[in-house]
């Protein structure tokens, strides 16, 4: 199989599996759960339970440091998705392929089916299975770029309340006026403004649990503190709170830059290796050469 040919079957490969990832992912939100209609979280709202079966099946229905895990990344990712649901799949989805990879082994062991017809589904199988395995980095992945993200979004949300610290203005309108500077936390903090004035308190426990990030909570506690009691003091606090996020801002681009700059010298050491390789390599070579034929 030339280079063509096979650039050609692995991007067809890589294509089904990316429309199999989506559609899997399709049907199980579409499976577990109903969009809402009316843009305000109502107690009266039921979503979809996720079934027993699937529960029990997956062995999530007790507690333990994987669900925890990936609850948390979750609820960080911004994924309103039930943790044991997930949970529950993955570990199915990763035992089917390990089966399937098994049973394909097994009929190629036994002469019942040819390795050439079986390789293709357990490539896939293995990649499936090994995606799933390594979830937790993605998400991980996932979950800081959104926290650094809602970050600079909330110092630009803090930075105009502060601007409004001697307004008459109410509080609901002042973060009203707030809303065109989101884009990552527009939807989140929509509702908590069409909430407001359903149950304040109600709308800001659900807000923080809708980011889910530890910025999101200090910020809604600081909301929480002026709804309360408008002074001075809390606009020094959130003040304080801005200064924190621009640290952790910074301390995070550091951390990119000192992660490139570490990429970048493993990447030019590339180039040294191959000068090496093929500039003094051969020069070495013919020297080794002239050593032995002297010595005989």
């Amino acid at each position: 199989m030339d280079y063509g040919t096979g650039l050609y079957v692995w991007a067809g490969v890589l294509v089904q599996f990316a429309a199999a990832f989506i559609g899997f992912v399709v049907a199980l939100r579409a499976a577990l759960y109903r969009r809402g209609r009316w843009r305000m979280n109502w107690q009266g709202w039921r979503k979809h339970q996720t079934p027993h079966w699937l529960i029990k099946l997956g062995r999530t229905d007790r507690e333990s440091r994987s669900l925890h895990e990936r609850t948390v990344l979750l609820a960080g990712c911004g994924l309103r998705v039930d943790p044991r649901a997930y949970v529950a799949c993955r570990r199915l989805l990763i035992v089917v392929c390990l089966l399937a990879v098994v049973l394909s082994l097994g009929l190629d062991m036994a002469g019942m089916a040819e390795a050439s017809r079986w390789w293709k589904p357990m490539l896939a199988a293995s990649i499936i299975a090994g995606v799933a395995y390594c979830d937790g980095a993605a998400l991980r992945a996932m979950r800081k770029y959104r926290t650094d993200r809602i970050r600079r979004e909330l110092i630009a949300v803090s930075s105009q309340l502060l601007y409004y610290t001697s307004s008459r203005l109410h509080l609901h309108g002042k973060l009203m006026k707030c809303l065109p500077l989101t884009a990552m936390i527009r939807t989140e903090l929509g509702l908590l403004l069409n909430e407001w004035y359903h149950d304040p308190d109600r709308a800001l426990q659900d807000f923080k649990k809708r980011l889910g990030t530890d910025e999101a909570y200090g910020f809604a506690e600081s909301i929480r503190s002026l709804r309360l009691h408008e002074s001075h003091e809390v606009y020094d606090l959130l003040r304080e709170l801005v200064r924190e996020y621009k640290a952790k801002i910074d301390l995070a681009r550091e951390g990119r830059k000192e992660t490139a700059s570490y990429l970048m010298f493993t990447l030019a050491g590339i180039p040294i290796l191959y000068t090496f390789q093929i500039f003094l390599h051969p020069w070495v070579q013919e020297a080794s050469r002239l050593f032995d034929a002297l010595n005989a």
